[in-house]
């Protein structure tokens, strides 16, 4: 035991005087989220590095970004398929988007710390609203290319995303517009989104939105863009009607 105890702190100091300090850092990260150590670390120095606007661009997070996104889509969909033998396709589909949608990757991508991990930081460079979730898929895509399917399902599945935290998923709502669009279809009642920009008093321009069932308004809300205010809008009007129609009720259905 003591032996073994030696060789492996050996190992460990050899590695980390072959690595940089940067790669080093990196690599023991990359260990800790993953729970096992990564055999190509330029896989992972590709999905942490950011798009430049130099013309002799190197390698960027987007290619892996795009595999990691399939990837992880074809996991979750086997995962759910497994789970819920008796759902149909519709349930299947829904809680697949509650689970792989932008927001729900961005948390993901926040609570482990992703964007401490990119390669070049500096003040200058606009990361964007969705970049930690970008950046998870992007690591979900080194993964798979670094350790092939059935390793990274199990990555994937008892580190990153478990079944427990998928099952906290299934009573979220994702989308209260979409929510309102299927109790509407079902109950056969119109609702429809009339959205303009309004200017503030600073000169700053925000989106109003107001929600109409039928000829009567029944909620509005403001926002940055259109998108939001469309969804901040259905929010209200959804507490309004789940309070006489209880919508969420009537629309979980397997």
């Amino acid at each position: 035991m003591e032996l073994q105890k030696y060789f492996s702190k050996f190992l460990l100091k050899k590695r980390k005087r072959q690595l940089t300090e940067r790669d080093y850092f990196l690599s023991t990260e990359l260990n800790r989220v993953l729970g096992t150590e990564v055999q190509n670390l330029a896989l992972y120095r590709e999905a942490f590095s950011l798009k430049n606007s130099s013309k002799n661009q190197d390698s960027n997070y987007e290619r892996l970004e795009f595999l990691g996104d399939s990837v992880l889509g074809t996991i979750i969909s086997c995962h759910l398929f497994q789970t819920y033998p008796q759902a149909n396709e519709g349930y299947l589909t829904q809680m697949k988007s509650k689970i792989v949608n932008r927001k729900n990757l961005n948390k993901l991508g926040e609570d482990l710390k992703l964007t401490n991990l990119l390669q070049k930081q500096n003040s200058s460079s606009a990361l964007g609203e969705n970049i930690s979730g970008n950046l998870f898929e992007a690591l979900i895509g080194a993964v798979y290319l670094d350790f092939h399917y059935d390793t990274c399902k199990k990555i994937i599945m008892e580190k990153l995303l478990t079944p427990s935290e998928i099952n906290k998923l299934e009573n979220k709502i994702v989308s209260y517009k979409g929510l309102l669009l299927e109790w509407s279809q079902k109950k056969k009642v119109n609702i429809k989104y009339e959205t303009c920009e309004e200017i503030q008093v600073n000169k700053s321009i925000v989106f109003r939105c107001h929600v109409w069932l039928g000829d009567e308004k029944i909620a509005n809300a403001t926002e940055t863009s259109k998108k939001k205010a469309e969804e901040k809008a259905a929010q209200r009007a959804f507490y309004i009607l789940n309070k006489k129609e209880n919508i969420l009720g009537n629309s979980k259905t397997l």
